[in-house]
């Protein structure tokens, strides 16, 4: 059975409100994704502190463990936080968070926070991706996102990486080995793995293989976040942001430089501290 894309789309029009600090004011952002969960903590618009641990099969259970986490790091206690904000596909499981808000909203506030000339943000996570359109505030103009396949996703990478007898890590720095990246004609994530297989079979190159697993992740991002198209400065944010590789085949497509912070695997919980400071 072939893999089946659906895209979902949508337009935001209400701007984030004004920062409304207090003297000490404390919030934390916690997002729970499929493979890592993030949490940043902000004090009076600053984030101070961020932690990610591993999602695991609890999602509640995760958001705990990083809350404790990063409490613990920053040497405060749960009355000591004035506010928190869950985000992530597990947004709704974290029962203790004062509210929920979209990892779209999120990741263009993080962005902005990170660096207030991003006009657009790619983000592509564990299992799914996402291209956002960003106006001066930080506030999502619009957006494209895929959630229904997991190709190009974090987790088809993960699947990649282990049929090549790979880290993940070092994906990036095989790919630009690469003299003639292979071709890739499928990225549904069982008839990829089999493509590979296949290469290897025949003597090509890893870094050819991995360096062709990018460039076709590449072309899929773009081909959906064309419908929101790219105004610089773009940002790429998602544990995906991490893989080079990956970021050098999106700049070469859309042609323009992308922007990774630091701090890309936390944007999302960056964002959610943030946004909970304002009214």
């Amino acid at each position: 059975m072939r893999n089946v894309e659906i895209e979902i789309s949508g337009k935001f029009r209400t701007p984030p409100s004004e920062f409304k600090q207090g003297d000490r004011m404390i919030t934390c952002g916690i997002d729970v994704g499929s493979i890592t969960t993030k949490a940043a903590l902000a004090k009076d618009g600053e984030v101070i502190a961020d932690k990610v641990v591993f999602t695991g099969y609890n999602a509640r259970l995760a958001g705990e463990n990083v809350f404790d986490e990063i409490l613990r790091q920053s040497g405060l206690t749960r009355p000591s936080i004035d506010k928190i904000i869950s985000t992530g596909y597990g947004r709704n499981s974290l029962d203790f968070a004062d509210k929920a808000i979209t990892e779209i909203t999120c990741h263009a506030a993080g962005s902005h926070y990170l660096d207030p000339e991003v006009r657009s943000v790619i983000d592509i996570g564990g299992q799914d991706s996402k291209a956002i359109a960003v106006n001066a505030s930080g506030s999502p103009l619009n957006f494209v996102m895929n959630d229904k396949c997991a190709a190009g996703t974090g987790r088809f990478l993960e699947v990649m990486a282990r049929a090549l007898e790979v880290d993940l890590d070092n994906f990036g720095e095989f790919a630009l080995k690469a003299q003639h990246p292979s071709s890739i004609s499928s990225l549904c994530t069982v008839f990829a793995e089999s493509e590979v297989i296949s290469l290897i079979a025949k003597g090509e190159q890893r870094e050819n293989i991995i360096a062709g697993i990018h460039d076709a992740i590449a072309a899929r991002v773009v081909t959906m976040a064309n419908r929101v198209g790219f105004n610089p400065k773009v940002m790429m944010t998602g544990g995906v942001a991490k893989n080079s590789g990956v970021v050098r085949a999106l700049e070469q497509k859309i042609g323009h430089k992308i922007e990774v912070s630091a701090k890309s695997q936390v944007t999302g919980a960056i964002g959610a501290a943030i946004l909970a400071q304002r009214a």
